[in-house]
């Protein structure tokens, strides 16, 4: 969704909020990744802990294109970031546990 809503970004954006946004939406899966991969439970959950950064380092970007006429408010990214916030937390609930 990051990059479907990132290609309407002006072309002086590339470089900026446009690389930015992608790279944050594509560390959040990648740190599920590597965590998954680790042995123990506490090493998952650091990971799970940088992939929640790295949303919330996403929303920020995407809350600054909306600021900036390039995003609207209401545009589907938010929900999206919305419920994955919610289903990270909960990940990291489980593994807590």
């Amino acid at each position: 969704m990051t990059y479907l809503a990132t290609q309407a970004f002006p072309a002086d954006e590339r470089f900026g909020l446009t690389a930015q946004m992608r790279r944050a939406a594509v560390s959040v899966p990648s740190n599920l990744a590597e965590g998954s991969a680790r042995n123990s439970k506490k090493e998952m959950a650091q990971f799970i802990g940088i992939a929640k950064g790295s949303l919330s380092e996403l929303e920020t970007q995407a809350l600054i294109s909306a600021e900036l006429g390039f995003l609207a408010p209401q545009h589907e990214v938010f929900s999206q970031l919305e419920r994955v916030a919610q289903l990270l937390s909960g990940l990291y609930r489980n593994i807590a546990r």
